[in-house]
């Protein structure tokens, strides 16, 4: 079985080597780098071209999100994962804004940590359950009902709007596909047709058409 390749990047030497030691311990996952700084992040993913990289937002030399952005447009098949301390809405929307696919609390259990390197891995995205719904909410400020994202509902189909829904509630395209009893792929193809017909881009996206809709409330 292919091996997740993973880089970490962090200046607190204690958090890194912990976080090390833990991803360590699962057969599917290899750590193939850690570095204390943004630059020598750059220089580690140019030579080792992960999969994954977690990454903290604030660390000496460019920021975690300046080199996401960087390398996003260089290697784009290289998936970030932001880590933070903070609820701050600037480091989450300048996050999404750079191409990352995840954000978490640096506080997650490791089984949701495990979860979301293995969500973005396989093309998802993934953002903290703890934090999502504070930040998105921030996100999403002035927006309102006449914001040109609210789209009419004729437009979907009454699965595409579960889809939305449950997609809104944080829950990945595996449990989604399990709660609806389709598979995985049926997943896909429905919120490939959502993004098309509402003009979405991510699953960020689809969370303010459905607080915008009142599918869901914060």
């Amino acid at each position: 079985m292919k091996k997740i390749n993973l880089i970490l990047a962090d200046d607190h030497q204690l958090f890194r080597e912990g976080l090390h030691a833990l991803l360590n311990r699962f057969n599917e996952l290899k750590v193939v780098a850690e570095v204390a700084d943004g630059d020598a992040l750059v220089d580690a993913i140019v030579e080792y071209q992960p999969d994954v990289v977690l990454s903290d937002i604030s660390m000496p030399g460019k920021t975690g999100i300046e080199v996401c952005a960087l390398i996003t447009q260089k290697f784009p098949n290289v998936k970030f994962i932001m880590l933070s301390m903070y609820n701050n809405e600037a480091f989450f929307a300048n996050s999404l804004k750079a191409g990352a696919k995840g954000f978490l609390s640096k506080e997650v259990p490791k089984e949701e940590l495990i979860r979301a390197i293995k969500t973005v891995y396989n093309g998802g995205e993934y953002y903290d359950k703890k934090i999502s719904n504070v930040l998105i909410k921030e996100y999403i400020g002035q927006i309102t009902k006449s914001d040109s994202s609210a789209q009419s509902h004729t437009l979907l189909s009454a699965r595409e709007k579960q889809i939305i829904k449950l997609v809104a509630e944080s829950h990945t395209n595996s449990e989604i596909a399990d709660m609806l009893m389709i598979s995985i792929r049926t997943v896909n193809a429905h919120k490939n047709n959502i993004m098309r017909k509402l003009n979405l881009k991510s699953n960020v996206d689809i969370v303010k058409y459905a607080v915008v809709n009142k599918i869901i409330s914060l």
